[in-house]
């Protein structure tokens, strides 16, 4: 689907409106926020004003938004298919809004490792939630239990693992694009601990 000029002035201009209310800010808060008039940001949402880019921009800025965020077109790839790899029992979503995230479900059988050298540490951070079992997650010589249901976030500079406790567990990890870079040069099984 291709959006034409039109559709994508109509967009800027709910987007605009919607994070305005989304904050609770009526049009003179915005207004007062972004340095422009109260009756320029009216006209500006409803249609009757031209949207000219050192308004966009300051209004991206009042909203903590991005100039981007303000005027990305809709995508037909709404839904994304997993990559599977079966030989590590792990599936990889990539995530659009950062291409250098991703998101990897992944069936863990093993403990984490006992030697403290095995840990691994690299920039970035990891989330996970832990989706059945019971998880370990070593971090410096810290050993946390996570159930199901449980989610941990950590910085990934702390030399870390994750493995089962108990028996199998599954688990829903998300990697910024430096944790995802640090996993892909320490092992050959990309961002699995």
């Amino acid at each position: 689907m291709t959006q034409t000029d039109d559709e994508l002035d109509s967009l800027v201009r709910k987007r605009i409106r919607a994070l305005r209310v989304a904050q609770g800010w009526s049009l003179e808060d915005l207004a007062t926020r972004a340095h422009v008039s109260q009756s320029t940001l009216s006209r500006i949402e409803n249609g009757q004003r031209r949207l000219a880019l050192d308004q966009l921009v300051a209004l991206a800025r009042a909203l903590d938004t991005t100039l981007d965020q303000l005027v990305e077109t809709a995508s037909d790839d709404v839904i994304t298919s997993p990559m599977i790899d079966a030989t590590h029992g792990t599936m990889r979503w990539p995530v659009k809004a950062d291409p250098g995230m991703v998101v990897m479900r992944q069936r863990l059988t093993d403990p984490p490792p006992s030697n403290p050298a095995r840990l691994r540490a690299h920039p970035g951070r990891e989330w996970l939630v832990v989706l059945s079992g019971t998880a370990t997650l070593m971090l410096g010589q810290r050993r946390f239990r996570i159930e199901t249901n449980q989610a941990a976030e950590f910085p990934t500079m702390l030399p870390h693992a994750i493995g089962a406790e108990g028996g199998p567990c599954e688990i829903l990890g998300i990697f910024d694009r430096d944790a995802r870079r640090g996993h892909q040069r320490d092992s050959k099984d990309p961002v699995a601990d």
